[in-house]
């Protein structure tokens, strides 16, 4: 999408008097209800000739609440977005909106925030764009007969937007991170959807490949036999009853030209492109939701790609073992003891924890050849996650009351909501194994996250800077594109704001 910038006053002069294909023949007018709202839809029924008592009496800026009015050459869209809207309440009302009137926008439209001052018009643009532009999320790939694209999503598509004189600068570039931001996430929503045969390790790898070129980061993708050589036992134990052979990606971005050492940080997460249970099988009936147990890898994914496309000034490092977790007589047993690239050996009691698994892996090679001063991994790990949260926020597990602040004023700020759990040493006794430095599950009906985040603890050294978030209650939710649940794209805004923070830290 093209954005055009306009900052001088719109009025049905300029309108009128302005070349063809400046203005767009649509324009929303988001707006906030409160004190300011009454002058503004004077000012609006004034622009429109109309009563400004009846406007009133009509639109009360609700969060959604729309009315259109159609003059002679142009649409105008009031949308309310509420009192005291949010980053995410604001991005989820116009995505909604657009999404609901896709097939009716053009493929050039216009975003004016001339009409009403707001307290923080650099967040609510960038809330706005990206609405818009994730409202273009495809479905019904594979179907036969697939509806035609959305009109954001062609090569026609421009915004335009109407900002104050003082504004336009910032408003500008936030519309440009939106652009960048959302476009990052957007194709990790896409991979996540993917059924399981459309998205399998290699696949993941060659994804991670393109990227890497096209936006200037480095990728190294290590097949099954350098896994093997590299002694990665824990993965290749997961993908003993996989017919697909495993990938371990490793990206590395590094901006150009930066003077100065730069914040190191190291992300690592979970890809398990499908999860049966192995042989601890999962229950049949949501069992078709297992392809989104690539949640965690689709959050390094994008922010790699994020990171880069907006040239963060900071190293960073992402690794994904990828795998997938199914039945076969070669697959792990429960009982079994399993090497790790760390050197500890794991006792096996569910097949069905094995997404800490190949973490475990991921950590240790992190640590050992790239030392980050922060380490983050994230999955789509335990129930016990989303029996505890529901789907509104992620598990977080930090040993580091810094990095804890930092990931909560992330939360607050992108509406990827996240709240801590303890990790307290009493938990260990939990993994205690007869016959292992570790066992995988503690094989009781409780505190299952905070088990899980134990488990990952012992691989990470004693890390200073180490937080773990388990997203299985959010990565994968109900939304207004589809019937059946659908990936979030969680944790890409959310790592990205927390990048920015340590820039300046």
């Amino acid at each position: 999408m093209t954005i055009n910038l306009k900052h001088e006053p719109l009025s049905v002069e300029h309108a009128l008097t302005a070349a063809p294909g400046e203005v767009p023949l649509k324009i929303v007018l988001p707006l906030v209800a409160g004190p300011h709202l009454e002058q503004a839809l004077q000012g609006i029924a004034d622009f429109w000739n109309t009563s400004a008592n009846d406007l009133q009496e009509r639109f009360k800026g609700e969060a959604g609440e729309q009315i259109t009015y159609f003059s002679n050459q142009y649409d105008w869209y009031l949308l309310g977005l509420g009192e005291q809207p949010s980053y995410a309440d604001t991005l989820k009302t116009v995505r909604s909106f657009a999404h609901k009137h896709k097939r009716k926008l053009p493929a050039h439209i216009g975003i004016s925030f001339l009409h009403q001052p707001v307290a923080d018009l650099p967040m609510l643009a960038e809330a706005a764009v990206s609405g818009l532009l994730l409202s273009t999320l495809p479905t019904g790939e594979y179907r036969q007969e697939t509806e035609p694209p959305h009109p954001f999503a062609t090569e026609k598509a421009q915004l335009t937007l109407f900002l104050p004189d003082d504004q336009a600068e910032v408003g500008r570039q936030a519309a440009e991170r939106a652009l960048h931001l959302s476009e990052a996430q957007l194709a990790i929503i896409g991979l996540v959807n993917a059924p399981s045969n459309k998205k399998t390790p290699a696949m993941l790898a060659d994804w991670a490949v393109q990227s890497g070129r096209k936006h200037g980061y480095k990728v190294t993708v290590f097949d099954k036999p350098a896994i093997e050589e590299l002694g990665l036992h824990a993965l290749l134990a997961v993908n003993r009853g996989s017919e697909e052979p495993p990938r371990f990606i490793i990206m590395e971005y590094q901006p150009k030209g930066t003077a100065g050492p730069l914040p190191k940080v190291g992300l690592v997460g979970k890809g398990v492109t499908f999860d049966t249970g192995g042989v601890s099988i999962k229950p049949s009936a949501n069992m078709h939701y297992m392809k989104s147990d690539i949640g965690g890898a689709a959050a390094v994914l994008g922010t790699m790609e994020a990171a880069a496309r907006l040239q963060l000034p900071v190293h960073l490092i992402g690794i994904v073992p990828a795998t997938d977790n199914c039945v076969d007589a070669n697959a792990i047993k429960p009982g079994d003891v399993i090497d790790s690239y760390s050197g500890k050996t794991i006792e096996v009691i569910d097949t069905d924890a094995e997404g800490r698994l190949i973490l475990s892996d991921g950590i240790a090679y992190m640590l050992k050849h790239f030392a980050p001063d922060t380490l983050i991994d994230l999955a789509t790990l335990t129930g016990s996650a989303v029996r505890t949260f529901g789907y509104h926020a992620a598990a977080l597990f930090t040993n580091n009351t810094e990095l804890e602040q930092h990931l909560k004023s992330a939360s607050e700020a992108t509406g990827e909501r996240l709240w801590p759990l303890p990790l307290w040493e009493v938990y260990e006794e939990d993994l205690k194994s007869d016959v292992a430095d570790v066992r995988n599950f503690s094989g009781r009906p409780m505190a299952g996250a905070i088990n899980a985040a134990k488990f990952l603890e012992f691989f990470t050294e004693q890390h200073p800077r180490w937080a773990h978030l388990d997203i299985a209650g959010v990565a994968f939710g109900d939304s207004e594109f589809t019937v059946q649940k659908s990936a979030t794209g969680y944790g890409v805004r959310l790592l990205i704001n927390l990048l920015e923070q340590l820039k300046t830290a």
